[in-house]
Formats: structure tokens, sequence, C-alpha cells
């Protein structure tokens, strides 16, 4: 159990939850663990086998806690809120910013016209849907140089190591044009440029003899890393729909990823920042400690690969334990898990929108 961000999080299987007066009693087996007041929640997140009082819930819905049930794994069940919630207003700002490309605040707050892809203030703060954009672009930068530099500390004499630290020093470039670029546009533009130096050198991260890897490909994955990698990218996107949803946003709904008929754009924008963190290392080490192997792959007639039943098991249950890894958030300052960090960055995202804090705090891993 964790409380972050007026959230309580439950992830103890045979948890149970009931009301007490006006605190939330949280129970195992029959043993109070926790008491919080009511009117201190905002929201409770429950993962797997957890359950909770009729009573408590009615008491939520008329206090306006939302309760969202997820399965052990992260994925979303269902939402129960009670009548006239705030998330209206949540979203109706979602689709405003996300469709603010031009708007800019003069000195006085007065609105004005800006750059068609993007605006800011004079007193630098951006607005609009570049004020999103713009950190989690240099989010996933930062993000993704770090995995580089790490192998470069670790395998000083690796081979390979002056194309890791070319690409190293082209991130590096490319972090200090984000932070400095408001046109959504370019970021965009930005964010590709260097997604393409970086999975350029990628190859020289695998030590593990039989793995071969020639660039990022997909839909289908041409090889057995890429098919690993995009497995966990899309583990991780089914995390951040749900997480989306649990914070009261719109998945669908994006602002570095562009509206698609059935794309979960925001989830999209909500992993770019902790794919290196999340997947790509975790990618490297099944490889690199042999846990895995390119056996237990199979190329189909279409020239696709795809990964075999046994070796999916041992991904999945490695995604999961890392998941459940202790970190602590470098925006919030607290203990959590690996697992929750895309949820904390949905509720730090949904504050935002809201006014709560000035500007959108990404992951940057440390």
């Amino acid at each position: 159990m964790k409380h972050h961000l007026n959230t309580l999080f439950v992830t103890t299987p045979g948890t149970y939850l009931r009301k007490d007066g006006e605190a939330v009693v949280v129970s195992i087996e029959r043993e109070t663990k926790l008491r919080v007041p009511l009117h201190m929640l905002g929201g409770i997140c429950c993962f797997g086998r957890v359950g909770m009082s009729p009573a408590l819930m009615g008491r939520c819905a008329e206090a306006g806690v939302a309760i969202t049930f997820l399965t052990e794994h992260g994925r979303l069940l269902a939402r129960v809120q009670g009548f006239t919630s705030g998330n209206v207003l949540l979203r109706r700002e979602q689709y405003r910013r996300a469709d603010d490309l031009v708007r800019v605040l003069a000195s006085d707050g007065s609105s004005g016209s800006g750059h068609p892809n993007g605006s800011a203030r004079s007193d630098g703060q951006l607005e609009g849907c570049a004020s999103i954009v713009q950190p989690i672009v240099t989010a996933k930068l930062l993000n993704s140089r770090t995995v580089l530099l790490r192998a470069l500390r670790d395998r000083p004499d690796a081979p390979g190591r002056t194309d890791l630290e070319w690409a190293s020093t082209q991130l590096a470039g490319s972090i200090r044009q984000a932070t400095v670029t408001t046109a959504v546009d370019r970021l965009r533009g930005i964010e590709g440029e260097a997604a393409a130096v970086y999975f350029a050198a990628f190859q020289h991260l695998i030590t593990k003899p039989g793995w071969t890897f020639e660039g990022r490909n997909r839909r289908p994955p041409r090889d057995p890393v890429n098919a690993l990698l995009s497995f966990f990218y899309t583990l991780l996107t089914h995390d951040a729909r749900s997480a989306a949803e649990a914070a009261g946003l719109d998945s669908q709904v994006g602002f570095l990823h562009r509206d698609r008929p059935g794309r979960p754009s925001l989830a999209l924008d909500l992993i770019e920042e902790l794919r290196a963190f999340l997947c790509d290392r975790l990618a490297l080490s099944l490889v690199n400690r042999g846990q895995i192997s390119p056996e237990g792959f199979t190329r189909t007639p279409a020239g696709g690969v795809t990964m075999g039943d046994p070796t999916r098991r041992v991904v999945l249950a490695a995604y999961q334990k890392r998941k459940q890894e202790a970190i602590e958030h470098p925006f919030l300052g607290e203990k959590t898990t690996a697992g929750l960090i895309i949820h904390l960055q949905a509720r730090l995202l949904a504050r935002h929108l809201r006014g709560d804090i000035d500007a959108y705090p990404p992951f940057i891993w440390k």
C-alpha cells in the first residue's frame, strides 16, 4: 500500500477496505494496516484481488473519491465514480490544450497570436500543447542518453565505444535543442531524429553472441530484439492506458502523438519517458544475461518474427518483477515501485491540466 498524490494505491492481494466513520480502513487478514481520512483522498486504485465494502464505495461516490479496479498486472477493469465529478472539466482542459497550437499569453495575461506550432509566455513558461510536449521529449532523450552513458561507464573497453560516444554527443545536442524549442512539429522532428541516432547505436549495447540488431523496425518486427522491444512497449502502453483512464484523462487524446482512430495517443505520450528506463534496459538485461535466446523466437512466412510461448512466459515474469522494484520518484522524492511510476505520471499530468502545478514534471531517470 502506498499513498501518493492524494491517491491510495492498494497492491497487496487479499486486502479489504471498509468505511469507519469518515475514514478508510485497510485490513489484511482482519488486521488493520492503515487508516486514512476520506477527505485526504482523491482516488483509490486497487490492483488484483482487493475487496471493498459497499458502504465505502457509496461514501466514496458521494465524496467524489474515484475508485479504480485493475488487474494485478495493471489492466483497467472498472472505474467507479458518483455523479458530477471534476473529470469533465479535466478532460475539457485536456482537449483544449491538445488543440492549442496557436495561443500565446502576453505579459499582461491576455491572449495573442503566436507560432503556428506552439506558444510561449514572455516569462519563458510554455503554454498550450508545447507545454507538455517539450518536457516529454526532453525526458525521453535524457533517459535514452543515460542508457548509453551507463554502457560506456560499465564497459569502458567494449567494442563500439566510439559509436556509443558519438550517439551520446548527438543526443546531448538534441536535448539542448528540445529545451529551447517551442514549436510542436519541430519537437516531434527532434524526437524522431534522436530516436534514429539512439537505435543506430543500440546494437553496441548487446554483448551476448548470437543476437543481431540492425535498427528499429516493427509491424512486423524482423528480428528477435525488435520483437522483444515491441512486446515490452505494448505492455507498457496497456499500463499507460489504464493509468490515464484511472486518473480521469482521455487516453485517446495526446499531445506528442496526433489523434488517430483507435490509437491511445495519450498512452503513447506517457510511455515515451519510460521506454528506456523500463523496457530497453530490461530487454538488454534478458539478452545479455542469457535468460532468453534467439531460438525462442520464430520467423513467420511473411518475414516477421514472433515470440514463442516459453520465452513469452520468461519475459512476462521479468516485466512483472521489474515493476515491483523499489525506486525513489525524482519529482515527489518518495519511495514507490517502478510499476506505479506510470500512474504517478498520469496523475501529475492531470494536476498540471487542472492548474494545481505550473508545469508537467516528466520522469527523468537518475
